[in-house]
């Protein structure tokens, strides 16, 4: 259940035992309403009067002796006092996790399943490069806790997060973790997916759209371009790489696409050229993907240190190694070029 209206002001009364209410109590309380909860339909009716929108969780009464006697009290009590009698289902006591992906920031790029858990949870523990600044909108009734990650800072280390999502999950909630990008794709997902197997908790991944492919989209570069490369490798920027993987990565040919790369950038460059690749291979460092300030800092693999320097580019940001940079930097000046000659027919 999700509230889109403003109760800003209106009274609610909630009738349905504290656990299995508690979901709907925030959720209400979240939309501006003056929440009231009662464990029984016996405590709630003398409350009653023509303001009030009465929200029957279902099951509140089924331990109750009179159970339908009571409803029936409740159902009439409302109609005297002019008051509006909805039902909800009543929250599982079973806590689970899910590891939700964010894809790169951007709201609309969300997968549907990946909304509906947020609007469900009732805990989201978050990265920094989800879609964090609509998120107290996309998970209204939930606790937010950011347990980001900044280079050479972690708020909570991965154990903690671990621990956080199997604590939730076995007081009973539903514990969002969101991700930017893909869970499994650099983001420690089967980590997290361990831990609650370990401790039994029930797990579901939502993937999402991995950054490693959006964020050239979103600069117009593809990865893939039929007669210029028909493969693309998606590395961990994190730590320098080895003459080794250097030498296989040059030998594969394809694009090559680096996640939290900016910092060992030098190193790559090095790397790829004493392994063989071409100095005039052209290369893109494409920073914040889909944001207002995402920026296109384009070179080739002998100057693009010199340009990314220049331009002081930062994490985050997506590097992408391969003849489709060329591409791309054709086809956005292709489309530039129509845009302004479109703009002077007008």
């Amino acid at each position: 259940m999700h509230l889109d209206i403003d109760l800003t002001g209106r009274r609610v009364v909630v009738v349905g035992h504290a656990r299995e209410a508690r979901r709907i109590v925030t959720r209400y309380r979240a939309a501006g309403a003056d929440v009231d909860r009662f464990d029984t339909v016996a405590s709630a009716v003398d409350e009653l009067d023509g303001a009030t929108l009465v929200v029957r969780v279902d099951g509140a009464a089924a331990a109750l002796p009179q159970a339908p006697v009571q409803d029936g009290v409740l159902r009439q009590r409302c109609r005297d006092a002019g008051a509006l009698l909805t039902r909800e289902p009543a929250a599982s006591d079973n806590g689970h996790v899910s590891l939700v992906g964010g894809g790169p920031g951007a709201r609309g790029l969300l997968t549907l399943d990946a909304a509906a858990a947020l609007r469900d949870a009732d805990v989201v523990l978050y990265d920094r490069l989800g879609p964090t600044e609509s998120l107290a909108e996309l998970a209204p009734s939930a606790e937010l806790v950011d347990v980001g990650k900044l280079p050479g800072h972690h708020r909570v280390p991965q154990a903690g997060i671990n621990a956080l999502l199997v604590q939730h999950a076995l007081a009973g909630r539903h514990a969002v973790r969101l991700k930017g990008g893909d869970p499994f794709v650099f983001g420690r997902g089967s980590e997290e997916l361990a831990a609650c197997l370990e401790a039994r908790v029930p797990c579901t991944v939502l993937p999402g759209i991995s950054s490693s492919i959006a964020v050239p989209a979103a600069a117009g570069i593809p990865v893939t371009h039929r007669g210029v490369s028909h493969l693309f490798t998606v590395v961990s920027g994190h730590a320098p790489l080895t003459d080794d993987e250097h030498l296989h990565l040059a030998g594969l040919g394809g694009t090559i696409v680096v996640l939290m790369g900016v910092s060992t950038l030098p190193q790559l460059v090095a790397g790829l050229g004493r392994a063989g690749m071409h100095p005039d291979m052209p290369v893109a460092v494409v920073e914040r993907g889909y944001s207002a300030s995402q920026r296109t800092t384009s070179g080739t693999l002998s100057t693009i240190v010199t340009a990314a320097g220049a331009a002081r580019c930062q994490s985050p940001a997506v590097l992408v190694i391969g003849e489709v940079v060329r591409v791309g930097l054709q086809l956005q000046g292709s489309a530039a070029h129509l845009a302004r000659l479109t703009e002077s027919l007008a």
